[in-house]
């Protein structure tokens, strides 16, 4: 190596008598010993063992301690005896004895590099660093608008880089964040959700299903969501319908992120509480500009007594100008199995129009109720992609996973 290697007090008393692996292998030529009897014949015995079985050399059975194959040569031992000579060593058997802290780099170059004080350097150095003359040199001056060639400084992939702030913005108003699997049951994903399982939501065409995977569990409230679908809650009428336990525990994938807010109202929320979910949702669906057959939704849920509908326009709106930086937004009535009142929000981007950003609503006491909740909550599932595509002024949702280095470099961070 070219900087000066010097040996630290623990590798000069290896020099002298040995490594403990080599010790240690020395002591088992005459036969197994046991890990007590070790102990009195190798000093360091843990690191003789550590060493030792790491190279295959030794093999412990039973409490007794067997050689394998006593090596020929051990350049690291060999190593030692030269620096303790002043002598050069492999630069790749050095690394490893700094990182055994058996020999370290003198850290002083000070002689070494004193004629280049007062003088021009045309680059800053570990040695000139380390040392402090980089104070007594003088750097050379570089004209940075003649560079040939752009720098690219390091950043987050634009898409990962927005839902990063997005969760920080969520945490910062005191969301708390729910987690899930991404394989779920037809039960978390629609059954609890009080979607019945006749919707055309749950067919193959607009679900993906696994094959050959077989049935997940039923919770405990199974019970309490096959009630609801028959017959009701609260002087409702249900759906009607003899609801099918094996249907429900067919596996899939995620498709909505509101399995999330179900699994946690179902492990009893904090009331008043607010929780949010960023997650990957999958469904069968027509590869264009906006859709992709996954996709990105935050799902959120507020529960508290005193909640309305106001609230949750509130927060939609929130979401519309603050993350997605959307200018003009609107809100339409719309109809989703579990909430009511319900709404669609959309806003307008500057070149392709009207965009949805997902759906919105208070859950029906239908989907509450049976998961044990008896206080309102206010819910909304947007697709993450879409705001994106706004905040990042993209006009096609596919760029959010482009592999495009160079739109990666040009774009700028938001």
């Amino acid at each position: 190596m070219s900087k000066r290697l010097k040996l630290t007090e623990e590798g000069k008393d290896y020099a002298k008598r040995g490594l403990p692996e080599l010790n240690l292998v020395e002591a088992l030529k005459q036969g197994p010993i046991s890990l007590s009897r070790a102990r009195e014949l190798v000093d360091n015995l843990d690191i003789a063992l550590q060493w030792g079985k790491k190279r295959n050399w030794i093999r412990m059975d039973g409490g007794l301690i067997y050689l394998i194959s006593p090596p020929d040569v051990v350049p690291e031992q060999e190593a030692l005896i030269r620096a303790s000579k002043g002598e050069t060593m492999d630069e790749g058997v050095a690394r490893i004895l700094i990182q055994r802290n058996l020999i370290e780099v003198e850290s002083s170059f000070v002689e070494e590099l004193k004629h280049l004080e007062g003088k021009t350097v045309s680059r800053l150095t570990p040695e000139l660093m380390s040392t402090g003359l980089w104070r007594n040199v003088k750097l050379r001056p570089y004209d940075v608008k003649i560079l040939g060639t752009k720098v690219h400084p390091s950043k987050r992939q634009p898409f990962d880089h927005f839902l990063s702030e997005l969760r920080q913005r969520l945490v910062e108003l005191g969301f708390v964040e729910m987690k899930g699997p991404t394989i779920e049951t037809e039960f978390w994903n629609y059954d609890a959700l009080y979607q019945p399982q006749g919707h055309p939501a749950r067919d193959w065409l607009s679900t993906f299903y696994l094959k050959g995977a077989g049935l997940g569990d039923l919770p405990s409230i199974a019970g309490n969501v096959k009630k609801a679908h028959e017959h009701g809650v609260s002087g409702s009428t249900g759906w009607g319908y003899k609801w099918d336990p094996m249907r429900a525990r067919r596996l899939m994938p995620r498709a909505q992120g509101t399995a999330l807010s179900a699994r946690t109202l179902a492990k009893g929320p904090l009331i008043p509480g607010k929780y949010f979910a960023i997650a990957r949702c999958y469904r069968p669906d027509v590869i264009d500009a906006f859709h992709g057959i996954e996709f990105v939704q935050v799902e959120g849920i507020v529960v508290d007594e005193s909640l309305t509908f106001r609230n949750l326009l509130g927060i939609l709106e929130m979401f519309a100008r603050e993350i997605a930086r959307a200018n003009e937004i609107k809100f339409i009535p719309d109809y989703y199995p579990f909430t009511e009142p319900s709404v669609q929000m959309s806003a307008k981007h500057p070149a392709m129009g009207w965009i949805e950003f997902g759906g919105a609503g208070i859950f029906r006491e239908e989907l509450t109720k049976p998961l044990n909740v008896d206080v309102p909550v206010i819910a909304w599932g947007l697709g993450v992609d879409r705001l994106a595509m706004f905040k990042l002024g993209i006009e096609d949702i596919r760029d959010l996973f482009s592999r495009d280095l160079d739109w990666m470099r040009r774009k700028a961070v938001v």
